[in-house]
């Protein structure tokens, strides 16, 4: 479907029983945060996991817990010495299940849960609990190169724990405020880098929404969109009509924010409230030929190709500029030719009509394409797009030529290039080919040639913290399985972002040996380049 990150359940082990509320496999009733939760697999699986998205250019996020432990039984028989490292009811809140959500100190203070499965609330606010906390999730993200986080209960904690827990983690995180008001769930932003945009999880109207979010939260664009997750019905549980699915897709993947779609919402799952929503995505059989899931497929590649047409796309705010009782016209992007994204409530029987759309920012005689039909429109004398609707489906478009090289409409895809850079004595090639999809990611394989005797080992470190910031207890490793003494090959991948730019040294450990050679100076220096998901850019040097 195009996608370039994952998001996955919280790792962490949970409570073992199966209880009248279920069991735990969603993850957020976690008793050991240390460990894997082992009826998902290993740490090792989770490291390949991570190597494997890396290496497609793609980015891996996890859903993580701090507000909560969970326990099977009442609060009020809770044995604390199950929890790893929370082991003492010292950590946590005195038991009282969440009364009044209109009072946030109830919020904070009080548990969620029931009285089958507890979720003792950890006491935040103590400087021991917030020194595990972030602890714990700065190793976390380090261990297992995490990219980012989907933070549970944002809003059960007191937002003065968020800041120091998003620093310590050093990636993106986006929280969960679970609450529709706009001007509650955007004060967040001041603490953590995001937050779901629960107050977009309904297209009513849509049109005053779109601005009070944007006055209200820092920045939209670092919003997570979505109409569906696991604690919220999906969205065919209230309506089966494939045009107003198509129109909340097209709206999420459009508008400010980072586009998010729940498992099973390309397979039309109709389940209604928690645990209906929560289908296995294997009883689909993983189908490709759905009619969502195409059209999503197709909706991300529209998204693709206005960012790599406007540099300005992602971070430009969107503005609504018509509306109707059955029509929302949004533009994003550049002033002069901007993407437009034409929404519709009318449902799969909304009649055939043309919208006469002004105000778009195109000049008379611009030559669009509507990206969904492939039709092509010209602006008119007056300013003046006509949009020809049907069937209630949603329309965007955009600047004819801004399609070329899209595979959108018939467009052809770039043909096969190399690209070739040279930092110092590194060299790197990536290849791209038709079909390619751009990297946010490459792995990088560094390839050392040093004579080394028995016992000696090669490290590369450097300025970035993947290459451990200088800290030579922190360098990264090389292998010699390709060592011979004609050919004394040392060798290692690590996974960085595209425009990655960095200083690096290589040096020597004598096992047994507190001691460090490095290689003579200069610093070396790198640029990670763009190129298709699934290559590797090689870099090449000799000790010196």
């Amino acid at each position: 479907m195009g996608f370039t990150a994952i998001w996955i359940t919280p790792v962490t082990k949970q409570l073992p029983q199966n209880t009248g509320d279920g069991t735990s496999y969603h993850g957020y009733w976690q008793q050991d945060i240390y460990n894997v939760n082992p009826n998902h697999g290993t740490s090792d699986d989770l490291l390949a996991l991570s190597k494997a998205l890396h290496a497609r250019g793609m980015y891996l996020m996890v859903d993580v817990v701090a507000n909560h432990m969970g326990y099977a039984g009442p609060g009020n028989t809770v044995d604390y010495s199950v929890f790893t490292p929370f082991s003492s009811s010292s950590y946590f809140h005195s038991y009282c299940l969440i009364s009044n959500y209109n009072d946030q100190s109830n919020v904070e203070n009080c548990w969620l849960g029931d009285t089958i499965v507890s979720l003792p609330d950890l006491d935040t606010t103590q400087s021991s609990v917030q020194t595990l906390w972030n602890n714990w999730i700065g190793d976390l993200v380090s261990k297992y190169s995490i990219d980012g986080l989907r933070v549970d209960t944002v809003k059960h904690v007191q937002k003065s724990f968020w800041p120091g827990f998003n620093t310590a983690a050093g990636v993106y995180a986006v929280g969960e405020v679970f609450d529709g008001d706009p001007a509650y769930t955007c004060d967040y932003q001041k603490y953590i880098d995001g937050v779901l945009n629960y107050p977009i999880g309904s297209i009513s109207d849509l049109y005053n929404m779109i601005g009070t979010v944007a006055s209200d939260c820092a920045d939209p664009t670092l919003l997570g969109n979505f109409i569906e997750n696991h604690d919220n019905p999906r969205f065919p549980s209230y309506t089966s009509d494939y045009s107003q699915a198509k129109n909340v897709i097209s709206f999420i993947f459009l508008s400010d924010g980072i586009p998010i779609v729940y498992s099973g919402q390309e397979q039309h799952y109709s389940g209604g409230s928690d645990p209906a929503n929560r289908e296995a995505i294997w009883l689909s059989g993983y189908s490709t030929t759905t009619e969502l899931y195409k059209y999503i497929a197709t909706t991300n590649k529209i998204r693709k190709a206005a960012v790599a047409a406007d540099s300005s796309y992602i971070t430009t705010k969107n503005i609504p500029f018509y509306q109707d009782s059955h029509t929302l016209a949004i533009k994003k992007g550049s002033g002069s030719s901007p993407v437009i994204t034409v929404l519709s409530n009318a449902g799969s029987s909304g009649s055939s009509y043309t919208l006469s759309l002004s105000g778009s920012g195109y000049s008379s005689g611009a030559k669009l394409m509507e990206l969904y039909t492939c039709t092509s429109i010209t602006v008119d004398a007056s300013g003046n797009i006509a949009v020809p609707m049907a069937s209630g489906l949603p329309r965007v478009l955009v600047l004819a030529s801004s399609v070329s090289n899209s595979g959108i409409c018939g467009s052809s895809v770039p043909s096969t290039t190399a690209v070739t850079a040279t930092q110092t004595t590194a060299t790197t090639t990536t290849t791209t080919g038709a079909g390619c999809i751009q990297a946010t990611a490459l792995s990088v394989l560094f390839k050392e040639l040093v004579t080394t005797s028995y016992g000696q080992d090669i490290y590369v470190s450097g300025s970035i913290s993947q290459l451990g910031t200088w800290d030579t207890s922190k360098a990264i490793a090389l292998s010699a399985s390709g060592y011979t003494t004609s050919n004394p090959l040392w060798q290692g991948t690590i996974t960085l972002p595209v425009g990655t730019t960095f200083q690096y040294k290589f040096l020597k450990k004598t096992s047994g040996s507190s001691a460090v050679t490095w290689e003579s100076d200069p610093n070396r220096s790198y640029t990670v380049p763009t190129g298709c998901s699934g290559t590797t850019a090689t870099v090449t040097a000799s000790w010196r």
